[in-house]
């Protein structure tokens, strides 16, 4: 695609993206847009390529192959029409431990064309309390916080996040995802790592699951979800063999073992209206246990997660890929 015709409400375009290392090629052929006012959530085993994609995207990797615009700009080597534009929370701080919070908020304000006012970032990201306290004082949640203060203190359009939370007990994620969807809210184009599942299905408008150096799975959540379907699990009679099990209609069934007991798990995936084909499973497994005067233990019928689909792909149970 020719870059100079690129639509300008795409905030970030890529395109093929090849990295590699020597003889090693860490991603291998990503694409992907992301528009203003969307989070997308870029997931991925250890090694998968997600952090090469992201520096790639942040500047400071030239692609091998393929290409990288972010409003139509190579970001490579950050340059200056994009410095205003374009701010990080990286998984490392480059916070200076002896300076207060206040103090770093300032020295960053003092870097930046038209900045936040000290007091509205601190109330930003509710460290309004800690003005006072050094870096080196803080707990690794509440760096964290500082991290995203001096990110967002810019106004970006594009805004990078990596690992954001990490550190931070579940009261304070939640309070910072707030802060996030005002981003989002604003206007900001939002990429996120996260290795926290949850953030990126509550967060993430759209997402991709990378897995060596590939998009595995993509989509919204609710699209990428719906195609690994239900599940309908319990635990498995001591004196039931598995091949005693009934077959179930659109569904295909596993057995795992927890806790030193083995489970019957049946993914339900085809058949009538999606809404409705649970239901239509479930029918049959209670007839076949009533006839048994078997108790099910521990029945249990849900919708997949989006953990169910990452540790398919993870294991290496997704080799198409999906492309929604």
């Amino acid at each position: 695609m020719n870059t100079t015709s690129q639509n300008r409400s795409v905030a970030i375009h890529v395109s093929d993206l090849h990295q590699s290392y020597g003889s090693f090629e860490a991603v291998r052929g990503v694409s992907f847009t992301v528009a203003p006012g969307e989070l997308f959530a870029l997931l991925g085993t250890n090694g998968a390529g997600k952090t090469t994609t992201i520096e790639t995207l942040e500047g400071f990797r030239r692609p091998t192959r393929g290409s990288v615009r972010i409003f139509g700009i190579d970001p490579f080597g950050q340059p200056p029409e994009l410095r205003p534009r374009v701010n990080a929370v990286l998984q490392h701080s480059g916070l200076f431990e002896e300076l207060t919070v206040t103090e770093s908020i300032e020295l960053a304000r003092d870097l930046a064309d038209d900045p936040m006012d000290t007091a509205e970032v601190l109330e930003a990201v509710v460290l309004a309390d800690k003005a006072r306290n050094t870096v080196r004082s803080l707990s690794g949640g509440e760096r964290r916080r500082l991290d995203l203060g001096l990110a967002i203190l810019t106004r970006p359009d594009v805004l990078f996040l990596d690992e954001p939370t990490t550190g931070m007990d579940p009261e304070m994620r939640r309070e910072t995802w707030k802060i996030i969807s005002s981003q989002v809210a604003r206007g900001a184009a939002v990429v996120l790592t996260t290795h926290y599942l949850e953030e990126a299905e509550r967060l993430a408008d759209r997402l991709a699951i990378m897995h060596r150096g590939e998009i595995r799975v993509s989509g919204t959540v609710s699209e990428v979800v719906s195609q690994w379907g239900d599940r309908i699990s319990f635990r498995l009679p001591s004196h039931i063999r598995s091949q005693e099990l009934p077959e179930l209609p659109g569904a295909e069934l596993t057995i795992d073992v927890r806790g030193g007991h083995q489970w019957a798990v049946y993914t339900v995936t085809t058949g009538t209206d999606p809404a409705t084909r649970t239901h239509h499973a479930l029918l049959p497994l209670l007839k076949w246990a009533e006839e048994r005067s078997l108790d099910l233990e521990r029945l249990e019928s849900r919708p997949a997660s989006l953990e169910d689909v990452f540790l398919a792909v993870a294991q290496g149970d997704v080799t198409d890929l999906v492309d929604l």
